[in-house]
C-alpha cells in the first residue's frame, strides 16, 4: 500500500509539473520561444500573491482573481516591449535576454523580500485529506491536479477550436504568410506569452501553497518545466500533461528508497526517455 500511494502522490505532483510545463509548451508551440527567465516568474507570481495576501488579507484563492491579470498583462508587455524584438532565425538572441531577465528578477525579488524563505498560507485545506481505500490523498494535491487538467483541456481548446487558436498555428507554421494574410504577429506573440504568464501565476499561488519558496529557487522549476514538457513531446500540450505525471511518480517512487534520491530519480527517468524517444512520448504531428 505504500508503493500504491508513493505512485498517487507522485501523479498529483506531475500535475503541478505539468503546469510549470504548460506555459512553456505553449510558446515554445506558438514562437519557438525557450523562455530561460519562466521559473523565475513563476516565483514572480507566487510573491505576488503573498503580497496581494499581505496588502489585502484575503486567501491565496482570491488573490488569483488579482495576480492573473497582472500576470498576463505583464506578460503581453513584456513580450511587446521586449522579447518580439530577440525573435528570428538565430536562437541566441532570446536565451541571452531571457537568462537576463532571470537574473534580474532573482536579483529584484531577494532585494525586496532577503533570502527567508516564505510561504502562502492557504489554511485548512493545506492539511486536509481524504481516504480512499486506505491511500490518504490530500485536498490540496488533488485540487492542483484537477487545476492543470482543467487548464491544460482549456489551453487544447483555445489551441484547437477558437479563432485565437488558428492564429496561434497561422504564426507557428509560417510567420511571414499570416503576416501577408492579415494577422499581426506581435499583438498574438503577446497574446500567447499572456496567455502563458496567466498559467504561470496559477501555478505559482499553488507552489507557494504547497511549500516554502525563496528568490533562489526558481531554476529548479525551470528544469521541471523543461523536462515535463520534452517528456511528453514538444509541442503537445497534453503532453505536458503525461510528462509532468511521470517525473512526478519517478521523484516520488525515488524518495521510497531515499529522500535524497528523489530529485535524481526524476533526472533519471528524462534521461531515459530522452534516450529512447529524443522527441518525446507524444511529439506533435506536423501535418
Amino acid at each position: 500500500m505504500e508503493w500504491i500511494s508513493a505512485i498517487v502522490q507522485g501523479i498529483l505532483l506531475g500535475g503541478l509539473y505539468a503546469l510549470f510545463a504548460a506555459g512553456l509548451s505553449l510558446i515554445f508551440g506558438v514562437m519557438r520561444l525557450v523562455n530561460i527567465a519562466h521559473g523565475d516568474l513563476i516565483i514572480f507570481a507566487a510573491y505576488m500573491a503573498l503580497s496581494t495576501t499581505m496588502l489585502l488579507g484575503v486567501h491565496p484563492f482570491v488573490a488569483v482573481l488579482i495576480v492573473v491579470p497582472l500576470m498576463a498583462g505583464l506578460g503581453y508587455l513584456l513580450q511587446r516591449g521586449l522579447l518580439n524584438h530577440t525573435l528570428g532565425s538565430d536562437i541566441l538572441p532570446p536565451l541571452l535576454v531571457t537568462f537576463g531577465l532571470s537574473v534580474i528578477i532573482q536579483n529584484a525579488l531577494l532585494e525586496v523580500f532577503t533570502a527567508d524563505p516564505r510561504k502562502l498560507n492557504g489554511g485548512p485545506i493545506e492539511t486536509a485529506s481524504i481516504d480512499l481505500v486506505g491511500v490518504g490523498i490530500g485536498w490540496l494535491p488533488l485540487l492542483t491536479f484537477a487545476i492543470a487538467v482543467g487548464i491544460i483541456a482549456g489551453l487544447q481548446y483555445i489551441f484547437y477550436r477558437t479563432e485565437l487558436g488558428r492564429s496561434f498555428r497561422a504564426v507557428s507554421d509560417n510567420q511571414d504568410i499570416a503576416q501577408l494574410m492579415g494577422l499581426n504577429k506581435a499583438h498574438i506573440f503577446g497574446l500567447a506569452m499572456a496567455m502563458a504568464l496567466a498559467v504561470v501565476a496559477v501555478a505559482g499561488i499553488l507552489l507557494g501553497m504547497r511549500t516554502s519558496f525563496d528568490p533562489a529557487i526558481g531554476g529548479g522549476r525551470l528544469i521541471f518545466g523543461f523536462e515535463a514538457v520534452i517528456i511528453g513531446g514538444l509541442g503537445n500540450i497534453w503532453g505536458t500533461l503525461a510528462g509532468g505525471v511521470i517525473l512526478g511518480v519517478a521523484q516520488t517512487i525515488g524518495a521510497k528508497f531515499d529522500p535524497g534520491y528523489q530529485i535524481l530519480s526524476g533526472h533519471i527517468a528524462f534521461l531515459l526517455v530522452l534516450a529512447v524517444r529524443p522527441n518525446g512520448l507524444f511529439p506533435r504531428v506536423e501535418h
